[in-house]
């Protein structure tokens, strides 16, 4: 368990001893919170990415090997942490991404990133079928195409991120072909990590899609209009159909909006969960990395995926724990932590945002 706060200001003076005027103010701050270990992986399991929380509040994750040594494994774990059962998902390559179950067909839609499609998983023996393809002129080489996360719209359109095209592809409810429903140069990654658009959710009016942008440390926002029957991307500006919504958030991974349209973004390279409300300003910080013990992560390390459990009160991350080394040939902060990791876990931290100190 961590448990970070920072002192700022006279309060911090005070810590340190510099004056003894105000020895007796409360030392507030940028209160973190706690970190717990919700669930660890069994030894040798590969690396988790996905997660979602279904409506029975069990909790879902997938697998990621980059290495293609390892069969992709669903993990399904209780409210509390125990695990239920682990499929293999038949027919998967090693690497899959993002999972969410369909909120009207209620299907559990997991990305295969290695084969650049989405599949419908039987989330009872891991058994599969094909629900999202790319058109047939879209190659699958491992660099063009990088399927990454997806959301829903109130119709049951489905909605993925595409990380190294900038691309965000759409089906129907029943799956197909995807459609290019909108390609922009803020979506495309420019950094490391290497990958563009990344999590994504419409706001509660369904008039923005927010995205992450991974490489840019950005969330985008996509103005949307609601036709009735479809969503499409809002043809002219101001402000433009696609544009940079906020900056600087160390690695903007995974994301989910609560029901105050609040973005809660999972920081990969910053081992955090940022908070940004609705104006794009950052209102909480949470959570950090406090070691390996055991083999295993305290706090947070390559968070990836967050979700809300049922009842609002605790959110889940993975931790992806990923080394860039063998990815791009160069570390990252977290580098020679991930090498350390000997099992996977899944993070749990209170769905609460501190208040800030009235006054000084």
């Amino acid at each position: 368990m961590t448990n970070w706060k920072r002192t700022t200001g006279r309060a911090a003076v005070a810590a340190i001893g510099l004056t003894t005027l105000i020895a007796t103010a409360p030392a507030f701050g940028w209160d973190r919170g706690d970190v717990d270990t919700f669930a660890v992986l069994p030894a040798g399991a590969p690396m988790i990415e996905g997660l979602t929380v279904a409506n029975d509040g069990k909790v879902y994750v997938s697998t990621f090997d980059p290495t293609g040594h390892k069969p992709a494994q669903l993990f399904v774990f209780d409210d509390d942490g125990h695990l239920l059962r682990s499929p293999l998902i038949i027919g998967a390559s090693t690497a899959t991404l993002g999972l969410a179950f369909h909120p009207t067909t209620h299907a559990l839609l997991v990305i295969d990133f290695g084969a650049c499609k989405v599949l419908n998983v039987n989330p009872q023996n891991g058994a599969s079928s094909v629900f999202m393809t790319l058109p047939a002129t879209e190659p699958c080489n491992g660099s063009s195409n990088g399927l990454n996360a997806l959301t829903f719209d109130s119709f049951g359109n489905v909605y993925v991120s595409d990380s190294f095209r900038g691309t965000i592809w759409k089906t129907g409810s029943g799956g197909g072909v995807a459609t290019n429903w909108v390609t922009d140069p803020t979506l495309k990654p420019n950094g490391i990590p290497p990958f563009g658009a990344n999590g994504l959710q419409f706001n509660k009016a369904q008039s923005k899609l927010f995205v992450a942008n991974t490489a840019n440390d950005t969330l985008v926002q996509v103005l949307v209009t609601n036709t009735g029957t479809d969503l499409i991307p809002t043809p002219t500006p101001p402000p433009g159909p696609v544009s940079v919504f906020t900056n600087s958030i160390n690695g903007a991974d995974g994301i989910v909006l609560d029901d105050q349209d609040n973005i809660w973004v999972a920081a990969n390279q910053a081992d955090e969960i940022v908070v940004v409300d609705p104006t794009g300003k950052a209102i909480a910080k949470l959570g950090d990395f406090n070691g390996i013990k055991n083999g295993v992560t305290r706090g947070l390390l390559f968070p990836a995926s967050p979700d809300f459990s049922k009842d609002g009160k605790s959110l889940f991350v993975t931790n992806l724990e990923l080394d860039l080394r063998p990815i791009v040939g160069q570390q990252s902060v977290d580098s020679q932590w991930a090498a350390q990791v000997q099992q996977h876990s899944i993070a749990k931290l209170r769905a609460k945002i501190p208040p800030f100190p009235k006054g000084d």
